[in-house]
């Protein structure tokens, strides 16, 4: 019997300028490098160990049960609703994106009643109209995401969580896109359960979504009256495996083992920048790209004061196609943005400035390479307009 086996992999070079995943960090990229261990060798219960500590420290949390999970983002979701809901529980979602939409859905599969609270994708909830409803429909738990990503938004979380705790409720957060990227106070924001990626601030590859569970969530996932919902994702057996008590761990999965060394050398460089320094880059970089996107004539999709410095959403110019522009970007330049999701599919692009790739350099490229294909598509600007506001604005912040 004969086969067809293919060419050795080739895989070209891309600067990855989407909504994720972003550009791995170089010591990520070696640390992966290394000898695989078991999965239950001590070395390697030793540097889950570690995980676990600088997790705490990213998410800002001394919360017991923190760890990544054993697949991407959308299983930290699923962990944090299938662990938290039991079938009739009332679960209120604020709804204004596409990530939120898959909250409701997921919370649904949960056999939760779920109660949503829509505003127009882009737009930001208030305070206020979070706390009234709340107070209206007296959740089990309160669905949010903080970082939209199909829409640029930050949405404030401060102060709600101790609202709904005055109600017995839970407080669940995507954080997918802002860990490592803005101020994220788990603790402090009284935030039960966290979810986010490995792929996107740490600047690590896909694979791993780090968790976070409050006393209070312990409390409620250890009260069920019910089985969870999913084997694989059942905190109340993960957590025999990534146990740090005196017991010993007990086998639930093969770990990635692969994965948490990159995630280990990741969040070592997010920590040895330190978290303040880290969200000033990305601020900083976010504003000298906003100078750039305004002087081609782009719109934000989110309001000023809740844009997100690392996921930058812009309307694209009258009369230009979304494809296009995107397909040259990436196969004549090699460079990837990201289109829009859902209702904002074909009208918005991504442009994200995650992790390492925060960087002037890398704000110039992109603007040196979004102004010559949108010139070319008919769009009347300034040939080095762009990357110009973009310097002036870098030069701002420097005080030259």
């Amino acid at each position: 019997m004969s086969f067809t086996v293919p060419p050795a992999l080739e895989i070209p070079r891309r600067l990855l300028l989407g909504p994720g995943p972003s550009d791995a960090d170089p010591r990520v990229l070696k640390s992966m490098a290394a000898p695989l261990l078991g999965h239950m060798d001590p070395k390697f219960v030793a540097i889950m160990n570690e995980v676990q500590e600088m997790l705490r420290q990213a998410f800002r949390t001394k919360n017991r049960l923190t760890l990544p999970i054993s697949a991407t983002g959308m299983a930290g979701m699923e962990t944090c609703l299938v662990n938290l809901v039991e079938p009739g529980d009332k679960v209120l979602v604020f709804n204004a994106g596409y990530f939120s939409n898959r909250m409701v859905d997921v919370a649904s599969r949960a056999g939760a009643e779920v109660r949503e609270v829509k505003l127009p994708w882009g737009e930001v909830f208030s305070p206020e109209r979070m706390r009234q409803e709340v107070d209206l429909f007296q959740p089990r738990v309160v669905g949010v995401v903080h970082a939209e990503t199909s829409t640029g938004v930050l949405q404030p979380l401060d102060g709600l969580g101790d609202h709904c705790h005055k109600h017995g409720a839970l407080l669940v957060a995507d954080t997918v896109t802002s860990l490592g990227c803005v101020p994220l106070e788990v603790d402090a924001w009284g935030i039960d359960g966290v979810f986010s990626c490995s792929q996107k601030g740490l600047a690590c590859p896909p694979g791993l979504s780090p968790l976070s569970f409050s006393e209070q969530a312990l409390e409620k996932l250890h009260s069920r009256k019910s089985k969870v919902r999913s084997w694989y994702l059942d905190l109340s057996l993960i957590t025999q495996y990534w146990n740090q008590g005196a017991g010993a761990r007990s086998y639930h999965h093969t770990a990635p083992i692969s994965a948490n060394y990159a995630i280990h050398e990741g969040l070592r460089i997010v920590l040895q920048e330190g978290l303040e320094v880290r969200f000033a880059r990305h601020r900083a970089n976010h504003l000298a790209l906003k100078a750039g996107l305004e002087a081609l004539g782009l719109r934000y999709v989110a309001p000023e004061g809740h844009r997100l410095p690392q996921l930058n959403a812009v309307y694209l110019p009258a009369g230009v196609e979304d494809l296009p522009v995107r397909k040259r970007m990436l196969e004549e330049f090699g460079i990837e943005i990201g289109g829009g999701l859902g209702e904002l599919a074909g009208k918005i692009w991504r442009i994200g400035l995650m992790g390492c790739n925060s960087r002037p350099d890398v704000v110039y490229i992109c603007l040196a390479t979004l102004e010559r294909c949108l010139i070319d598509a008919g769009v009347k600007a300034v040939p080095g307009s762009a990357v110009g506001a973009a310097q002036l604005e870098h030069a701002r912040q420097a005080g030259h």
